[in-house]
């Protein structure tokens, strides 16, 4: 507990840029960072939740080829890329992956 500012600074300095490298790319169409407005219960409490809207649903559930080496493009120090990636796990207090499908009804 007590680590979300630091969680925050090394996803926007590792993980963003590589999610809107590949939003560039069209694998991805979105990502978007959310944190609540207000503080909630603690077992229902989240600090920041990020969505990603994918091309399709075979992109979403495929691993992307290209990743290692926009990886190794976008940071050629691997070793601190990889030392600060995992301290950013290392402080995650809870991760999910949720897939969600709009039903909004079309007009």
């Amino acid at each position: 507990m007590g680590h979300q500012q630091e969680f925050l600074d090394l996803f926007l300095k590792n993980h963003y840029p590589l999610l809107k490298r590949i939003v560039a790319t069209g694998r991805m169409l979105s990502v978007k960072i959310d944190a609540p407005a207000y503080h909630t219960t603690e077992d229902g409490r989240w600090d920041y939740r990020v969505t990603i809207r994918f091309k399709n649903s075979t992109v979403a559930t495929t691993s992307n080829p290209d990743e290692e080496a926009i990886i190794k493009e976008l940071w050629p120090d691997e070793e601190k890329y990889k030392k600060e990636e995992q301290r950013r796990f290392e402080i995650l207090a809870g991760h999910w992956d949720l897939p969600v499908t709009e039903i909004t009804p079309k007009q």
